[in-house]
């Protein structure tokens, strides 16, 4: 994915030149430290819970198939390769993922079918049901889920009217309150 984003931002080096970063989204007069520092990490933390608590339980129970999460058990109780994981959820999934799907896809999605509600609505759902195929590995029930969370961060997105540092500070916080759960042994 972070191959995927760097390419990404060479062609939109290429396509906007000096409106590159404002064109995906990374614009600084939006990102206040508050909404980075305290928002963001509250949310992310609260649309983990839900991710945990509610669409895992409520997806397995449709599928009868539970999330497989076997990739991630060499980081229980070690520490040390818990925080290279960490680092790199930050750079390959907080970073890459949004530059890719929110930042670029969405944007690009918009630049070619408009800003009315039913392309808004078709831009959330393909690039959401895009995300949920990248994540093939965890089953089909971590497929759904992660298409769920793609689609909120999508909605997100939207909402802070393309905001990609607070959707950047949301994934990766996301993320890391998974790896607390990952590392204490609770998934």
């Amino acid at each position: 994915m972070t191959i995927a984003a760097v390419l990404l931002l060479i062609a939109s080096a290429i396509e906007y030149k000096k409106g590159l970063f404002k064109s995906l989204g990374f614009r600084w007069n939006k990102s206040s430290a508050k909404n980075l520092l305290l928002t963001a990490p509250l949310l992310g933390t609260l649309l983990f819970l839900f991710y945990y608590y509610v669409l895992v339980p409520v997806v397995t129970h449709f599928t009868g198939h539970p999330i497989d999460f076997s990739v991630f058990e060499v980081y229980t109780g070690n520490l040390p390769e818990i925080l290279k994981i960490l680092v790199y959820v930050w750079i390959s999934a907080a970073f890459a993922e949004e530059i890719v799907f929110r930042g670029y896809l969405m944007s690009q999605f918009t630049k070619f079918f408009g800003s009315s509600n039913i392309s808004l609505v078709c831009n959330i759902l393909l690039f959401g049901l895009i995300f949920g195929w990248v994540h093939a590995y965890q089953g089909i029930s971590g497929q759904i889920v992660a298409g769920i969370t793609g689609m909120l961060l999508a909605v997100i997105f939207h909402i802070r009217k393309n905001d990609l540092w607070f959707n950047i500070a949301i994934h990766g916080f996301l993320d890391t309150v998974f790896l607390i759960f990952v590392y204490n042994g609770w998934l």
